[in-house]
């Protein structure tokens, strides 16, 4: 049956069947269909309630029952007995003296109130009668459909029809007209004499009981015992993204995205911090309809637009049925699904033009110059002009530039070509103008969804093109999805899901070729190496190799065309399921369900790289091609889940709600690697694609190939208890049992348990007369989970082949477990008793809702220890191996989440401020490590800190000249020190005026304590304005500060001077790159505080009016603009964007629309 306050719909699929299905029921003039002709029921029931009979009738037939529980109170007891008779014979015995009645049509039955009854005629002959109309419109002005319009204190009413529109008779002139819909709050309006009436009708979030995914299945918000937050389809989607996790960023509180810019590429995730010392090992967990998902790529391969809703389930109590995998949160992904009723056809498309934005650009070349003559003064004043006296006979000097023909030097010069030193005749060049460009990316989804309720589908078919802000960085995506779901008979239903992803991705100058290890990591860094005074060209327009005459600097002219690192990536994800009902074949067995659900998950990558010779990581000084590089590699990931599943899900006695999950699941992980490279491709247009061609016998081509396979599996059971007593005391309990495969022998094996208790304090009876508490649950949860992230044959002895000379004769094959002569990389020594790293959270948490839910939100406190850490251990060199996985060492979290819903206003003339902020802090540290409570100081591991810490020298700023600073600069110089005003001072800890390991301190976390994100949405009749903003604080980052040596290009700082002593970096001291700065210690200036509040996107949307594209076919049209990257309300290091962690960002203009049909 369908009620006006269904609990078990969401409110968009409520709005849409409900309107549609009462719409058409009430108006339509069919009196029985031909199929209600030929039905025929027997029953035989007893003094029970008229709801329980029409469920009956439900069973029995195909017919659904649609009511509105404001009017109609089916709880009067009946008594029937009939066989084989019509249903409108049964009907007409139950509502026989109910005052209700029914209409049929086609399969679906309203029940309504009697017409006006003899009181309600007699009353309205008494007083003066009119005839009122209107339209009902909500708060984006789209009509209303199937709302309630009714003449307060009687039972004349009607609905609204198609358009919103209603006309109402024999209302009185001093009456009052009551108008209520699904969803919305009620309204009631005195008609005072007017005829004709504008009502818009708000959302009432407090008659919508949510459904949120919990793994494994589903169940009402006001259920949930665990820590989750769940974001919507319309939030997800709120601003143009490349993938989900983008559109995730900042929703959910304790869930820290970072951000990558680069086309086609991903940040982490972290839910609650980290808890384990393995890196990757702090990954949650991605399931997708249901599917965990175990390759390469989790979520990003999907379109967005595709995606129903997120609910990430955060706690052990709610994450232990996941066992192993649930130890660092899970995200579930649901994915849009067919609905029944009507076709629908929508299209969303964006235009996206971005520009970077960079917050510290590269010296101008008057800049650097000046730069460039305080670096030689501060080298050897007796030497060099003071910088405020340049001569062109210094200049001629300190520019010299024979590696790139004087063409700098020359550059300088013509800054004296008038006697006169004149900074505005030196060119300037801005390396970075030829390197950047506009992007223009654009991105379109077509979907479809309709069906009936036997048979139902859903359709998209989504395009992307981002060319990014960098020359040569480019990605494309190309994604489908069908989903259907059959149901031909009550007792067995089938759905099948596929996604469907082709994409491409260039990741523009490839950095593998090049010449260190500090080659920036995209051609933008690349080209702010380079001076502003350098040119490209020479006086005979030939290019310059090296501009500036640095050896280490290439110029990137055409680099773009030179170097390329291009990737493809197929995936298709699916999710086959079939259900049986019991209950529906035999009554005795009522919510009695079994479910078997397969999902495989198929992957294939491909990356091929090309760097030419003539690439500036190539080409040698003299301008003549290098040695030209290329390499393959493939990937292709292969891996399944099935799932066995028996749920139980009863009410008894209308209070104890029952529901049990008894699940055998496997899952395979399959995956194949191959990769081959070599240098001396024998023409550029072979790219990777003809290693048919290399000589393998040839060591001039360092050709190489490699291949593999790896297999891993895991087998679970799980149970899980969920019980409820008349909606009040809620209790979860559930056990899993997880087997690994790449653990060792007699440890594989583990359990994990979890509990959960809420309390539902506003259905006691003491709070019912306390109206403005809407919703108040306590939850408390504990469980484990655990983590087996370790490499698969960990536990096994590994060996490896090498060729090597034996008995006379040469590269013969031989296999070693460790041999540093012949191999790169060293093996770790198998540990045959290798077991599972376990995770113990406790979990304390508050729901609440105020004022008819106009605020609410809930607040988490949480706890977990770490135990049996998966642990990369140095062992002694006599065994042979260099160290081994065991488990050792302990590791805890704590942490407070705050999420706040709010609508501060919401005004009858259709203004609406909806606001949501969530705010999040968590402490990790380490408590044991493999020494006890040792400190592990190469691997920056420390009792009682952060899991990842800067660890370094600490500084007291920069030394002044002054007396005080001068008198203890001489105590260090007198221990062989050589400070002047201007260095960076060093602190030392132990006050012995020497800096040595002792003074090394552990200078802050890496990881943010504090995150949150911030959204307001603003609407007025159809306008639409939406703010959404995020950070992040309390933690450290480390820009590894400035070398100032002028041998190398700088961007623009605040550097020391004389006449400058409160600037943020040391005084610069000409000195070769390569040897690194002059101050030893400049790199302390680089760990700084960091913290920032940035508003991540604006957005200005209007949905266009429905009597204007009506004609055209059209069911919604709305057009918007947005900004993505504004501003930044707050950048604790003014000079750099802690978002992105680095100097430069993008700033995006999205144009966008959205139809249906």
């Amino acid at each position: 049956m369908r009620k006006c306050n269904m609990r078990w719909f969401s409110p968009q699929r409520m709005k849409k069947h409900l309107a549609f299905a009462l719409a058409v029921s009430l108006v339509a003039m069919v009196p029985v269909s031909a199929f209600a002709q030929v039905l025929k029921i027997s029953m035989t029931k007893t003094n029970v309630s008229i709801e329980n009979v029409l469920r009956e009738l439900e069973k029995q037939s195909d017919y659904t029952f649609f009511y509105n529980d404001n009017q109609v109170k089916l709880n009067k007891k009946v008594s029937i007995n009939v066989s084989d008779a019509p249903i409108e014979t049964v009907l007409n015995e139950v509502f026989k003296n109910s005052g209700y009645t029914y209409k049929i049509v086609d399969n679906q039955i309203v029940v309504s109130t009697d017409a006006v009854t003899t009181n309600n005629v007699q009353a309205t002959q008494q007083q003066k009668q009119r005839k009122v109309s209107g339209i009902i419109k909500d708060t984006t002005g789209e009509p209303v459909i199937g709302a309630n319009v009714i003449v307060k204190g009687t039972t004349n009413g009607v609905i609204t029809d198609l358009d919103g529109r209603f006309t109402l008779s024999n209302v009185p002139n001093n009456g009052t007209i009551s108008i209520s819909f699904i969803g919305y709050k009620d309204q009631e309006i005195s008609v005072a004499g007017k005829t004709n009436f504008q009502v818009t009708l708000h959302e009432d979030n407090a008659m919508l009981d949510e459904v949120v995914v919990v793994g494994y299945g589903v169940q009402k918000k006001s259920d949930v015992t665990g820590a989750m937050t769940s974001v919507g389809a319309e939030q997800l989607t709120a601003r143009p993204v490349n993938n989900a996790f983008e559109a995730l960023q900042g929703k959910a509180a304790g869930v820290d995205i970072t951000t990558n810019e680069r086309p086609g590429s991903i940040g982490s995730v972290r839910i609650r911090g980290n808890r384990s010392l393995i890196k990757d090992a702090n990954d949650p967990l991605y399931v997708v309809d249901g599917v965990p998902l175990m390759s390469a790529s989790a979520i990003e391969t999907l379109n967005p637009r595709d995606i129903e809703s997120i609910d990430v389930l955060k706690d052990a109590s709610a994450t232990a049925i996941y066992g192993s995998r649930g130890a660092n949160g899970v995200i579930l992904v649901t994915t849009k699904q067919g609905k029944s009723g009507k076709f629908s056809l929508d299209y969303t498309g964006t235009m996206t033009i971005s520009n970077i934005v960079d917050k510290s650009p590269s010296m101008s070349a008057s800049e650097f110059i000046d730069f460039r003559r305080w670096a030689a003064y501060n080298a050897d004043p007796n030497v060099y002009a003071h910088p405020n006296s340049p001569t062109k006979e210094n200049d001629i000097l300190i520019f010299d530039s024979p590696l790139d023909g004087q063409t700098s030097r020359d550059n300088v010069l013509r800054g004296w070509s008038s006697g006169s030193w004149d900074s505005s005749k030196v060119l300037n060049t801005d390396w970075t103008d030829y390197v950047t460009q506009t992007s223009l990316s654009h991105e379109h989804t077509l979907s479809a969804s309709g069906g009936t309720e036997k048979m139902n589908a859903y359709g998209s078919f989504g395009y992307l093109s981002n060319k990014g802000t960098q020359k040569g960085q480019w990605y494309e995506r190309y994604t489908a999805k069908l989903s259907v779901n059959i149901k031909p008979v009550k007792w067995f239903s089938m759905s099948g899901s596929i996604n469907a992803t082709w994409s491409e991705q260039d990741y523009g100058m490839s950095t593998l070729g090049g010449r260190s290890g500090s080659v920036p990591d995209a051609i933008y860094g690349t080209a702010k190496s380079i001076y502003n005074m350098a040119v490209p060209y020479d006086s005979e327009g030939k290019i310059v190799i090296n501009p500036g005459g640095e050896s280490a600097i290439y110029t990137i002219m055409d680099e773009w065309n030179r170097s390329t690192q291009q990737s493809q990536t197929m995936r298709a994800l699916g999710n086959f399921s079939a259900t049986l009902d019991f209950g529906e074949m035999w009554k005795p067995l009522e919510g009695l369900r079994y479910k078997i659900n397969f999902g495989p998950d198929f992957r294939n990558w491909r990356e091929g790289v090309y760097i030419d010779g003539t690439s500036a990581h190539k080409i040698n000084s003299d301008g003549e091609p290098g040695v030209n590089y290329a390499r393959l590699k493939n990937r292709r990931d292969f891996s399944w889940t099935i799932d066995n599943m028996v749920t139980f899900d009863r009410t008894f006695a209308e209070k104890h709600k029952v529901g049990v999950t008894l699940l055998q699941t496997a899952s395979a992980w399959n995956i194949e690697e191959s990769s081959m490279a070599a240098n001396k491709i024998a023409k550029p247009s072979y790219l990777w694609n003809a290693f048919g061609t290399i000589d393998l016998t040839n060591t001039d081509h360092k050709a190489s190939m490699g291949s593999g396979i790896t297999e891993r599996q895991l087998t679970s059971y799980m149970v899980r208890l969920n019980y409820g007593f008349n909606e009040r005391y809620l209790l979860t309990v559930s056990g899993r049992w997880d087997g690994a495969s790449q653990l060792a022998e007699g440890h594989k094996w583990d359990f994990f348990p979890s509990a959960a208790l809420a309390w539902r304090i506003n259905q006691e009876d003491f709070m019912k007369d306390i109206n403005w508490i809407d919703n108040l649950k306590v939850r408390f949860g504990f469980g484990t989970t655990g983590n087996s992230a370790v490499e698969p044959y960990a536990t096994k002895g590994d060996i490896t082949s090498v060729y090597l000379p034996f008995n006379g004769m040469g590269n013969q094959l031989g296999y070693t477990t460790n041999e540093p002569y012949y191999m790169k990389d060293q093996l770790t020594m198998a540990n045959p008793l290798l077991g599972w790293e376990k995770t113990t959270q406790y979990n304390i948490g508050v729901d609440f809702g105020f004022l008819n839910n106009r605020i609410g939100g809930s607040i988490d406190v949480y706890m977990s220890k770490t135990k049996d850490l998966l642990m990369s251990t140095k062992i002694p060199t006599l065994t042979g191996f260099p160290s081994t996985y065991a488990n050792i060492g302990e590791t805890s979290n704590k942490g407070i989440e705050v999420t706040l819903n709010a609508v501060p206003i919401d005004l009858k003339m259709g203004f609406t401020w909806e606001t949501n902020f969530n705010i999040a802090y968590q402490k990790d540290k380490i408590d044991v490590l493999a020494y006890g409570k040792n400190d592990m100081v190469d691997n920056g591991w420390f009792i009682g800190k952060s899991l990842s810490v800067h660890y370094a020298y600490d500084n007291e700023g920069i030394w002044q000249d002054t007396p005080e600073d001068r008198a203890e600069m001489q105590k260090w110089n007198d221990n062989g020190y050589d400070f002047s005003p201007g260095n960076v001072r060093p602190k030392d800890q132990n006050g012995d005026y020497a800096m040595d390991d002792k003074d090394r301190v552990v200078l802050g976390n890496q990881n943010p304590k504090w995150t949150m994100g911030w959204t307001n949405n603003f609407s007025y009749k159809g306008i639409e304005l939406g703010i959404t903003m995020f950070g992040r604080m309390g933690y450290m980052v480390s820009t590894g500060g400035e070398a100032l040596t002028s041998h190398s290009n700088q961007h623009k700082v605040d550097y020391w001077t004389p006449d400058n002593p409160g600037a943020e970096f040391q005084k610069p001291i000409l000195a070769q790159a390569t040897s690194g700065s002059a101050d030893k210690f400049s790199s302390l200036l680089g760990y700084k505080d960091a913290s920032f509040v940035k508003v991540r996107n604006i957005s200005l949307g209007y949905n266009i009016p429905k009597s204007i594209y009506t004609k055209a076919g059209l069911s919604h049209l709305k057009l918007y603009a947005q900004v993505i990257n504004p501003f930044s309300l707050y950048q604790s290091i003014g000079w750099y964007d802690l978002d992105v962690n680095k100097t430069y960002f993008n700033r995006s203009f999205v144009f966008g629309i959205e139809i249906g049909f």
